[in-house]
């Protein structure tokens, strides 16, 4: 049975202009986490992880996804966990394609959804098997169904920082698409560094090229992956550059089933330890977090591929 080693932080340095509570992190690993992962978990499981991670502290959790299931089979269960977490004083939104998936996802109770775009043409076509083109004209149809129905929405951009078969990725691109979502009526827009290529400088650079075209920094979060090595570096250069909000995954699970070399998501454990550390509480228990970490991927079959899970769990 692994044990937490409970470790002080040491005394905190700020990160500039880092103020304390300020940051929100959405917990992803019900989701991007688990649709990556070739083990599937049963509904009474994912069901306990999202009751775990609301237990530590986590206030947004993503629940799951109505895609189709034989694209993506480890979410085909999405609307049961949806209905069996209902009740936990959390926000769980859920992921959906189109107005097929829109429709499925509310008749299972959902209030918060997300949208996704891809930055480039080749990752549409492997994502979704759809052109970028039929994939905006799909998302804004969700998009002004939602906001009629009054239900929360989230844009993600996919591929903003690089992307394994057309290389480098335009950032007026990314300004590009990031303003249509804004025209749509979206004002929380999450930039997804797909497989985990961005550097630090390229975190500013597109946060800037972002801002300078009128897109508030409250409406831009950051989606890092860690395949170099650089998801808390390019989290610290976001927060240097004001953002405040982070997607994470306990564990560190999952990465991208459809695009090659994508490994994991940054950890959440890593994210809450780097925060906790600059004096930016989070409000998750982190002892709790790794707990929970551990058992996850003791559940998927796999060791964490957090350093401060693996460094904290004995």
């Amino acid at each position: 049975m692994s044990t937490v080693r409970t470790v002080g932080l040491p005394d905190v340095v700020p990160a500039p202009g880092a103020g304390r509570d300020a940051v929100e992190i959405w917990e992803v690993s019900p989701r991007d986490g688990l649709q990556a992962e070739s083990t599937r978990l049963d509904a009474d499981t994912k069901v306990a992880l999202i009751q775990r991670l609301a237990a530590v502290g986590a206030r947004i959790i993503e629940a799951g996804s109505f895609v189709r299931p034989d694209r993506v089979p480890q979410m085909a269960d999405s609307a049961e966990v949806l209905q069996r977490v209902s009740t936990l004083p959390v926000r769980t939104p859920v992921l959906v394609p189109n107005l097929r998936g829109y429709d499925l996802a509310r008749a299972a109770g959902a209030e918060d959804i997300a949208v996704f775009l891809s930055v480039t043409e080749s990752f549409s076509q492997q994502n979704l098997g759809a052109s970028r083109e039929r994939m905006e004209e799909s998302a804004q149809a969700v998009v002004a169904r939602a906001i009629a129905d009054g239900v929360r929405v989230r844009g993600y951009l996919s591929m903003v920082f690089g992307d394994p078969w057309e290389g480098p990725v335009s950032t007026a691109e990314v300004v590009r698409l990031a303003a249509t979502m804004r025209s749509w009526g979206i004002h929380h827009l999450s930039l997804g560094d797909t497989i985990g290529v961005a550097t630090p400088g390229q975190v500013r650079s597109i946060v800037r090229a972002l801002v300078a075209d009128g897109i508030p920094l409250p409406g831009i979060a950051l989606h890092m992956h860690d395949t170099y090595g650089m998801a808390a570096a390019n989290v610290y250069a976001g927060l240097e550059e004001g953002v405040r909000v982070f997607d994470a995954s306990a564990g560190g699970v999952g990465g991208c089933p459809f695009a090659k070399s994508a490994t994991g998501n940054l950890a959440t454990d890593d994210l809450v330890w780097m925060l906790e550390g600059l004096g930016i509480r989070t409000g998750i228990d982190l002892d709790g977090l790794v707990e929970t970490s551990a058992w996850l991927t003791r559940e998927l079959g796999k060791a964490p591929t957090s350093r401060v899970a693996t460094a904290l769990t004995r």
